[in-house]
């Protein structure tokens, strides 16, 4: 089971509202009884089953032994993702959550390693230079995933500015075009950082694969308009831009639980959401996107995907030049 990045240490039931009796721990030297998942309340399990079942479902229980879920936590807890990836002739280390915490950042400099972080305000990303990281990553409203309040084209100057140059600055959130990173360094940005973009590249292999080479998750998204998106805390607990199905229309409902706080929903759902991705139904994917997805419409290569990007760019500030001369 996959869990987000998360370096709390001992109860991870902080936060949890006083009518949810989570007794997972460290270790999980406290387990709930057999039916439980790591002691998340049975409301929340049973809705979760009751809402996939009808596509592959999910059986928390009985052939899903708990433990296996508890230890999945303590091994998140006591292995550093960080000390693996350093392993490797890695380039970059990059958090999507705040800052890392300082010795993360350090650990990763005595490596040669530069360090990013994600910001949705100026407040962000001056905090995050201020803790030694290398590179901001300025995600506008847009973007997939965890994602803030701020649209991208008053979140990327905002950024820019009050950073005043001590950091460089990527763009992110909305850009799928070469005119798209135009206008992000025209903003002044360094450089841009895409994601959803290459979710339909030829090269992704994610989920269930069909005769054609399309994976179920890339079919969801090639028929999805930049409307088709919506910003929920279902996927993990915190606010992130998924793609828009029957899956998320379920936690909309008016009788749906409230989401955990971020990891607990995660624990709950991230089951669910590797069968309904492995499923032949992309009605019911769970993927987070951006609303670039709307210009998300074939399959193709990333070597096209660049070119296109280049091409686009070339001919974005060609126009403008053009402008300025005339």
């Amino acid at each position: 089971m996959a869990l987000p990045e998360d370096r709390s240490t001992g109860s991870i039931t902080a936060g949890v509202r006083e009518d949810i009796n989570c007794t997972m721990v460290s270790g999980c030297s406290t387990r709930g009884p057999a039916d439980d998942v790591c002691g998340l309340p049975n409301k929340l399990v049973r809705t979760v089953e009751s809402r996939t079942k009808e596509n592959g479902g999910i059986k928390f229980g009985g052939h899903q032994k708990t433990a296996d879920l508890c230890d999945t936590v303590a091994s998140a807890q006591a292995c550093s993702h960080v000390e693996v990836a350093l392993k490797h002739p890695i380039k970059l280390i990059a958090n999507a959550l705040g800052s890392p915490p300082k010795d993360v950042i350090d650990r990763a400099h005595d490596a040669g390693v530069p360090v990013a972080a994600l910001a949705g305000s100026a407040k962000h990303a001056q905090r995050h230079v201020d803790n030694g990281v290398d590179i901001v990553v300025a995600q506008g409203h847009e973007a997939g995933g965890h994602t803030g309040e701020i649209g991208s084209m008053v979140l990327w100057p905002e950024i820019v500015d009050a950073l005043g140059g001590r950091a460089p600055v990527l763009a992110a959130g909305g850009i799928g075009t070469g005119r798209q990173v135009a206008a992000a360094l025209a903003l002044g940005a360094q450089g841009v950082w895409m994601g959803s973009a290459f979710l339909t590249s030829a090269e992704y292999d994610l989920g269930h694969g069909k005769p054609s080479g399309v994976s179920t998750i890339q079919e969801a998204l090639l028929r999805a308009t930049s409307s088709d998106t919506v910003r929920r805390r279902i996927y993990t607990g915190k606010p992130a831009r998924l793609l828009k199905t029957r899956w998320t229309d379920a936690w909309d409902a008016p009788d749906a639980p409230e989401p955990l706080p971020m990891p607990l929903q995660n624990i709950l759902v991230s089951e669910a959401h590797q069968r309904m991705n492995e499923s032949d139904n992309p009605d019911t994917v769970a993927m987070p996107v951006g609303q670039i997805v709307g210009r998300m419409n074939e399959i193709r290569p990333v070597a096209d995907i660049v070119a296109e990007l280049v091409q686009g760019f070339a001919d974005a500030t060609r126009r403008l030049d053009g402008i300025r001369d005339s």
